[in-house]
């Protein structure tokens, strides 16, 4: 049994927080100029993407957050089963986000759902654990802004609506966002399980790496096709048209029901942060 001590959490998140709202993860960061490079030079989805990009680079040089909505902190964690922490995780955690916040001047998000009066300190953050096997504890901070967050959508299909029918909600969501959740976006998916793990897949699959696949290739195949339809809807950068709508579509599966097929959809912007470490 391995000790790791509440402090140690406390740090690691807190460290996680700077990195994660300071900078886009590299990968999305080279989506951003292939998609640039695609582009008609001097049209307005090249300039917006090369906006984004200049961003991105003054955001990392200036040490300022790279998009003024530094989220819901969400917070996944990977609990080995020998890991024995000492003292109260969640309010390790939080007080992690609590400092980061505050020392980096981070914008504060978080409300009561009803009176919508601000926790002034950016928490409670949304954890989600899993148990995992080793002696190791892997974090991973996502920073989740709500003008992607409330264009997200879940799905009850019906078996008989099938691969296409998880496409085509897929693609419908990114259609019906339109400009709104500042594209090109990232579609986190998830597929099968229950209401709410289906969701918890989509949000999960947001701390893939772009570029990646599922190893499934059936998977692998939706995550292609639907790319593809969502590029073809002609939205672009920012709303102004071209050929990049979506960066990527990550998907993730869990068995389910054999009534029910669920898929969430849970969009992504262009600002693509997360940060890992492992305990």
């Amino acid at each position: 049994m391995r000790t790791i001590r509440s402090e140690e959490v406390e740090k690691a998140v807190y460290d996680l927080a700077k990195e994660a709202c300071l900078s886009i993860i590299p990968s999305c960061v080279k989506a951003i100029g292939d998609a640039a490079g695609a582009e008609q030079a001097g049209s307005a989805a090249r300039f917006a993407l090369d906006t984004v990009l200049e961003n991105a680079q003054t955001a990392a040089r200036e040490l300022m957050p790279v998009c003024q909505d530094t989220g819901y902190a969400v917070v996944l964690a990977e609990i080995g089963q020998d890991v024995h922490i000492e003292g109260n995780f969640a309010d390790a955690v939080n007080s992690g986000v609590r400092r980061a916040y505050e020392d980096f001047r981070f914008r504060k998000s978080v409300c009561d759902p009803l009176t919508r009066v601000n926790t002034a300190d950016n928490t409670p953050a949304a954890i989600h654990t899993e148990l995992t096997a080793g002696d190791r504890l892997r974090l991973t901070f996502l920073p989740k802004g709500f003008g992607s967050e409330n264009m997200s959508r879940l799905y009850m299909l019906t078996p008989s609506q099938g691969v296409q029918g998880v496409i085509d909600s897929i693609v419908e969501t990114v259609r019906l966002a339109g400009s709104r959740p500042c594209p090109p976006v990232v579609c986190g998916v998830g597929i099968g399980g229950t209401f709410d793990t289906c969701a918890y897949l989509a949000k999960k699959a947001l701390t893939r790496e772009l570029g990646t696949h599922n190893p499934r290739e059936d998977v692998a195949a939706i995550e292609r096709e639907a790319l593809a339809r969502i590029n073809a809807l002609g939205i672009g950068a920012q709303g102004f048209g071209g050929k990049a709508t979506a960066l990527g579509v990550l998907c993730e599966v869990a068995p389910t029901h054999i009534a029910g097929l669920p898929v969430a959809v849970n969009i992504q912007c262009h600002c693509m942060r997360c940060a890992k470490a492992e305990l």
